[in-house]
C-alpha cells in the first residue's frame, strides 16, 4: 500500500470517528436543527424579499422573517395549545369520577353495560369486556400519572429546543445556501443527481407541510363543529385530536368520531349518532380522499400506500415531527434507488414485465 493510500485511509477513518462522536454529542438537538433547516428553506423566499426591502441587511432580514414566523405560526399554535390544555383538563376531570368508580366499585361496570340496547347480544362476552375495560382503565391511569410527572421536564426541554430551533433558523436563513453548497460539494455524486435529490426534498417538504396543514385544519374543524352540534363536550379538544390524527390517511379522524357515534347510540341518541356518522363519514372523509392526492401525492409523486407507511413509520421513529420527516425520507429512498438504477443500468439485468415488455427499454 502506497503512502498516499495510507494517508487517505487514515483520513477517512478520522472523518468517520470524529463525525460519529460529534453527532452523538449533539444528538439531542439534531431534530431541532433538521426542522430549522426545513422551515428556513420554506421561509427563504420571504427572507429574500425582506433582504431586498431592507437594503441587503441580512441579519435584520433574518430577524424580521423570524418575527413573522413567530407571529403567524408559533403564537397561534401556543394559544391553541392553551385552549387544548384547558379542554384536556375538563375531559380529565369528567373521566376521573368514572375511572374512580370503576376502580372502587367493579360491579358498576356490568350495570353500565346493562343500559346498552344490545346488552343481550354482548352478554356472553361480559367477563372478557370487564377484564379488558379494567386493563384500559389501568393504562389510562398510568398515562395520566406519567404525563403529570414529566410535564415540568417536558416544558423545559420544549423551551430549550424551541430556542435552538429559532437560533439555528436565524443563521440558516443567512448562510443556508452556502452551507448547502458545502454539503453538496462533499457528496461524491454527479451535479444532476445532487440537484435531483435536492428538488425532491424541497417538493416533498412543501407538499407534506401544505397537505398536512390544509387537511388537518379542514377535517379537525368540521369534525369538531359536528361534535359541538350534537352536544359532545370539549369539541375543541376532540377537533384538535382529529386534526392531528388526520395525518393518518383514510382512518385518522375515524379513530375518534366512530367511538363517539357508538357512545351516542348506546345512550339512546340515535338521530345524533347517525347524523354524526353520516357527516363525518361523507363530508369529513371525502376531504381526505379528494385533497390528499392533489396536495400530497401529486407533488411527491409517490403512491398513497408508500405515503401511509412513511407517515406511520416516521411517527413511530421520530415522534410527531415524523409527519414531515417520514415522507421526506421515503421520497429520498425512492430517488436514490432511481439514481442507482440509472448509474448501473449497463450492468443491471433486463427485467421483462408480465406483458412481455422490457422494463429497461421502457425507461
Amino acid at each position: 500500500m502506497t503512502r498516499n493510500a495510507i494517508n487517505k485511509t487514515t483520513l477517512l477513518l478520522l472523518v468517520l470517528v470524529i463525525s460519529v462522536l460529534f453527532l452523538a454529542m449533539v444528538r439531542h438537538f439534531l431534530m431541532a436543527l433538521l426542522l430549522a433547516g426545513i422551515f428556513s428553506a420554506m421561509a427563504h423566499p420571504l427572507y429574500r424579499r425582506f433582504e431586498k426591502w431592507l437594503g441587503g441587511r441580512r441579519s435584520l432580514a433574518s430577524i424580521t422573517t423570524l418575527l413573522v414566523f413567530i407571529i403567524v405560526l408559533i403564537l397561534p399554535l401556543g394559544g391553541l395549545l392553551g385552549v387544548i390544555t384547558t379542554e384536556a383538563i375538563k375531559v380529565g376531570q369528567s373521566v376521573a369520577p368514572l375511572v374512580e368508580k370503576l376502580n372502587t366499585e367493579p360491579a358498576a361496570f356490568p350495570d353500565m353495560l346493562s343500559s346498552i340496547p344490545f346488552y343481550e347480544q354482548i352478554l356472553p362476552y361480559r367477563e372478557t369486556i370487564i377484564r379488558k375495560a379494567g386493563e384500559v382503565v389501568g393504562i389510562i391511569s398510568k398515562f395520566f400519572i406519567n404525563g403529570l410527572s414529566s410535564v415540568t421536564m417536558g416544558t423545559m426541554n420544549f423551551f430549550l429546543l424551541t430556542f435552538v430551533f429559532l437560533y439555528a433558523m436565524f443563521f440558516f436563513l443567512i448562510d443556508g445556501n452556502r452551507l448547502l453548497n458545502k454539503i453538496l460539494y462533499y457528496l461524491p455524486l454527479e451535479d444532476r443527481d445532487e440537484r435531483r435529490m435536492l428538488d425532491k426534498f424541497t417538493s416533498v417538504t412543501r407538499a407534506t407541510l401544505k397537505g398536512t396543514a390544509v387537511i388537518g385544519v379542514l377535517q379537525g374543524g368540521l369534525a369538531g363543529l359536528a361534535f359541538a352540534v350534537v352536544g359532545i363536550s370539549s369539541a375543541v379538544f376532540w377537533g384538535t385530536i382529529m386534526a392531528v390524527l388526520s395525518i393518518i390517511p383514510g382512518i385518522g379522524t375515524a379513530l375518534v368520531w366512530v367511538p363517539a357515534a357508538i357512545i351516542l347510540a348506546a345512550g339512546g341518541y340515535w338521530i345524533k349518532a347517525i347524523g354524526l356518522a353520516v357527516f363525518c363519514g361523507v363530508v369529513v372523509g371525502s376531504i381526505d380522499n379528494i385533497l390528499r392526492p392533489r396536495l400530497v401525492g401529486k407533488d411527491t409523486e409517490m403512491h398513497d400506500l408508500l405515503i401511509l407507511f412513511a407517515t406511520l413509520g416516521g411517527i413511530s421513529f421520530f415522534g410527531i415531527v415524523g409527519v414531515i420527516i417520514g415522507p421526506i425520507l421515503a421520497a429520498l429512498f425512492v430517488t436514490i434507488w432511481e439514481i442507482y438504477g440509472t448509474a448501473f443500468k449497463d450492468v443491471l439485468p433486463a427485467v421483462v414485465t408480465t406483458d412481455g415488455e422490457d422494463q429497461n427499454e421502457r425507461k
